[in-house]
């Protein structure tokens, strides 16, 4: 399957809307994408939350990071596109919102903002990079993960297949945007950051289940394009695909995962 097109800095990366079809259950991601937030734990580090920081935590899923920067002091906000994803949150005690990060109306009054495997659901990178900007107080830090250039290539490409026999352009259903260091680092910089760390790496990532959990978790725009009656067969024929490259000897399933890591900074001077 031909990756979606980036586009140019400035312009939309497609008509799609964000998350377009993907329905967010609290409890199969709980179940099937644990290792999201374990494997996001290092990148604390690199965010540095301290005592007092007021911190936006961007697309904060089921809060489980966000309570982790509460933990360490620091006054966060999480907010989500998904109501249910902001319901579990709440529930670990921390503040959440259900809010569009990709129109964000807040004044400057954050230290840092924060994401973690979100912002390839958000297919108006500028619009993002801008309102973070705007969040963050003069001498704020963009700290955040998502997914790289290349991530989860295989699946892209065996469900692009799966949905080509049925007449689907899986293209025109993609939610994800992965972004080249190149790409990302000239649209922060051109948003106004001062890049201080970018890079990307592969993670391949063995997963608590099946293939088919990953994809009902992960792949739900592409599956709300197919015939409910034909989605399971595009479930299994995908895995089938799949199973020569991404499934261990020993029965367990791996994902192609490649991570983007970025710390960037707002200027002190900028308003």
């Amino acid at each position: 399957m031909r990756a979606p097109s980036q586009g140019a800095r400035g312009r939309p990366i497609n008509a799609v809307a964000p998350s377009a079809g993907q329905d967010w259950d609290s409890e199969r991601y709980a179940r099937n994408a644990r290792f999201v937030s374990t494997l996001g734990e290092d990148l604390l580090a690199l965010l540095d939350a301290r005592p007092g920081e007021r911190i936006l935590d961007l697309g904060c899923g089921d809060g489980v990071l966000t309570a982790k920067i509460a933990a360490a002091g620091a006054n966060v906000l999480g907010i989500d596109a998904s109501a249910a994803q902001i319901a579990a949150a709440r529930r670990l005690g921390v503040e959440a919102r259900t809010a569009d990060a990709q129109a964000l109306s807040f004044d400057p009054e954050f230290d840092a903002v924060f994401s973690n495997a979100a912002l390839h659901w958000m297919k108006q990178p500028d619009a993002v990079i801008a309102g973070v900007r705007r969040a963050l107080r003069p001498g704020g830090r963009f700290v955040a993960e998502m997914g790289g250039h290349g991530n989860v290539g295989a699946v892209r490409t065996a469900l692009g297949a799966a949905l080509a026999r049925r007449g689907i352009d899986a293209g025109l259903h993609d939610p994800w945007y992965f972004p080249t260091v190149e790409d990302y680092r000239g649209r922060l910089q051109a948003g106004g950051f001062v890049v201080e760390t970018i890079s990307d790496f592969a993670r391949p990532t063995v997963l608590p289940g099946a293939m088919v959990d990953w994809l009902e978790t992960f792949a739900g725009a592409f599956l709300a394009a197919v015939n409910p009656n034909e989605r399971r067969a595009v479930l299994a024929e995908t895995a089938a695909a799949l199973e020569p490259s991404l499934k261990n000897a020993d029965g367990s399933w791996w994902v192609d995962y490649v991570r983007l890591r970025f710390h960037a900074v707002k200027p002190a001077g900028g308003s």
